[in-house]
C-alpha cells in the first residue's frame, strides 16, 4: 500500500476512475452496433481497443486516487457488459460459436450472484492475477474476430476463445474456493 494520500474516499461516486468506467459502458453499445453493422473492420477494432484500454486506465486511476465501493461495483459490471455484449454480437454474426459464449455467461452470472452473497456476509474476495489474464484473453478473443484479416485465421479465433473459456472456469473456481476459505476463517 502506498504512503501517498488518496484523493477519494471509499464512499465517493463521482471519481475519474468511475467516469472512465461510465465511458466504457457508454461506448459498448457503439462497439456492439459496429460488430453487427460493420463486422470485422478497422473502426470496430479502434472502438473495441478504446473500450479495452479504458478498463486498464480506470484501474490505474482508481489505485492512485483511491478505490471506492461504487467503483468496485461498476468496474466488474462494465467488464461483463463489454465482454458479454461483444461475445453475443459476435455469435449473432457467426464469428464465434454460441456454446463458449453461454459457458462464459453462466460463469459471469454465477460470479455476480456469488460475490453479492459473500458481500452480504461482509466478505470481499480479492482478485488475483489470473482473472486479469482471463480478461485480457477474453478481450483478445473478441479482438481477433473484429481485426480485419484475422477473422479468417480460425485456429487463432477459435483457440483463443476456448482458452478464454478455460480461464473463465478456472478463475470462477478460484473465487469460489477463496470465498469458502474466507467464510471458514
Amino acid at each position: 500500500m502506498s504512503d501517498e494520500k488518496k484523493t477519494y474516499g471509499e464512499t465517493a461516486i463521482l471519481t475519474p476512475a468511475n467516469l472512465l468506467t461510465a465511458f466504457r459502458l457508454f461506448i459498448t453499445p457503439v462497439f456492439i452496433w459496429l460488430i453487427v453493422t460493420q463486422g470485422a473492420s478497422w473502426i470496430s477494432t479502434v472502438i473495441g481497443f478504446i473500450a479495452a484500454v479504458s478498463d486498464y486506465f480506470d484501474g490505474i486511476v482508481a489505485r492512485r486516487q483511491g478505490t471506492t465501493r461504487s467503483g468496485a461495483f461498476l468496474d466488474p459490471l462494465a467488464d461483463k457488459v463489454v465482454v458479454l455484449g461483444s461475445l453475443y454480437a459476435l455469435a449473432y454474426e457467426h464469428f464465434m460459436w454460441i456454446l463458449p459464449v453461454l459457458i462464459i455467461t453462466v460463469r459471469e452470472l454465477w460470479m455476480t450472484w456469488y460475490r453479492s452473497k459473500m458481500s452480504k456476509q461482509g466478505i470481499s474476495i480479492p482478485a488475483g492475477s489470473l482473472p486479469k489474464i482471463k480478461t485480457v484473453v477474453q478481450d483478445l478473443a473478441i479482438a481477433f474476430c473484429v481485426i480485419p484479416g484475422l477473422t479468417d485465421v480460425r485456429w487463432l479465433t477459435v483457440g483463443t476463445l476456448w482458452v478464454a473459456v478455460a480461464l473463465t472456469i478456472i478463475t470462477g473456481y478460484q473465487y469460489y474456493v477463496g470465498g469458502k476459505k474466507l467464510v471458514v476463517q
